[in-house]
């Protein structure tokens, strides 16, 4: 009987022993299953704890960015835009189009990289340039009274155009590249005489100090968006 009553208190301690292990084992699930929930709670899309400082480097490599793209048209802009009034400054662009075209003469066939970044550079240059003269110039030399002029050297920019198209078709290996390069260079150059030495100078005369800087600054904003 004695022995009976002493095994009591050791199944006592067993079966208290065995709660205790089971409510710690439940209350570790308990916090399994709640970081769980946490964790599925979270979105797939969710920044995290790091979310300030990734969002402020984005901010800070796009304000850099941006920053370098102004400072880039600035310079290119000011390239020609430091030469003076309209006019000097679109003969300016006329001259380093000129070099450009000229490097283009020099190359051989077997400089075909070369000769796909000068086209490359040519482009750019030339679509600034026209687009300065198109939305600027052309416009108030017809309301000068020069339309037959203005309608005439605009239609000479699709012909340039049309040369920059095909020179990136036949590719800078071509056999003909060069001849077309040169037949280009001769329409950009009997152009731009036009204006320098007749149209320009005759729009010129008949403006004011206060219209002439008026297209000074025109020519050089959209020259800088265009940059």
């Amino acid at each position: 009987m004695a022995t009976r009553t002493q095994s009591r208190p050791a199944n006592k301690s067993r079966s208290s022993s065995n709660r205790g292990k089971s409510s710690g084992s439940d209350s570790s699930s308990s916090s399994e299953n709640g970081s769980s929930s946490s964790r599925s709670d979270r979105s797939a899309f969710s920044w995290g704890n790091n979310a300030g400082p990734l969002l402020g480097a984005a901010v800070a490599g796009a304000a850099i960015g941006f920053a370098a793209n102004y400072g880039r048209k600035f310079l290119t802009q000011a390239v020609s835009g430091i030469s003076g009034d309209w006019d000097e400054v679109l003969s300016t662009e006329h001259d380093m189009a000129r070099a450009v075209f000229d490097k283009m003469l020099a190359t051989d066939s077997s400089q075909t990289w070369k000769r796909g970044m000068l086209l490359m550079q040519l482009t750019h240059m030339l679509d600034k340039h026209d687009h300065e003269e198109e939305m600027v110039l052309y416009p108030a030399l017809r309301e000068a009274g020069q339309k037959v002029e203005a309608d005439h050297l605009n239609g000479e920019h699709g012909y340039m155009k049309t040369f920059l198209y095909e020179l990136g078709q036949m590719g800078p290996d071509s056999p003909q590249w060069l001849d077309k390069v040169r037949e280009f260079r001769s329409l950009f150059c009997e152009h731009v005489n036009m204006e320098e030495h007749e149209v320009f100078p005759a729009f010129k005369r008949n403006l004011s100090d206060e219209q002439n800087a008026k297209i000074t600054a025109l020519v050089n904003k959209e020259g800088f968006w265009q940059a």
